[in-house]
């Protein structure tokens, strides 16, 4: 993991960019079971994103329900920390989908 750079946050101690939120994104998803409902998760909205277009509109309601679902049991389970959801809603959730596919391309493993 990069050292972490002070330089990174704002004076609240936010991260300003999310290339220097990802690395502590990472840090929170270290458990390999927690990574994999992670992807799951992902794949499960990135699906019914698809459904939703393509089926019925309910099941963009279900996207964020299976995906938050997966990931915060992963959080609250295994990795025994607090989503960054909550304190970084669209840092997160794009830290998600990066995860996600560098684990499909196989930079990461699953």
């Amino acid at each position: 993991m990069a050292a972490h750079d002070r330089n990174a946050e704002d004076n609240e101690g936010r991260y300003r960019t999310f290339a220097a939120f990802y690395p502590f994104y990472l840090t929170e998803h270290l458990n390999r079971t927690s990574r994999r409902l992670h992807v799951v998760g992902t794949t499960l909205v990135i699906a019914a994103a698809i459904c939703g277009f393509l089926i019925d509109w309910r099941f963009f309601v279900a996207a964020p329900l299976v995906g938050y679902g997966f990931a915060w049991l992963g959080h609250f389970v295994f990795e025994k920390n607090r989503p960054a959801t909550f304190k970084y809603p669209l840092y997160s959730l794009a830290g998600d989908f990066r995860l996600w596919f560098e684990v499909v391309t196989g930079k990461r493993p699953f």
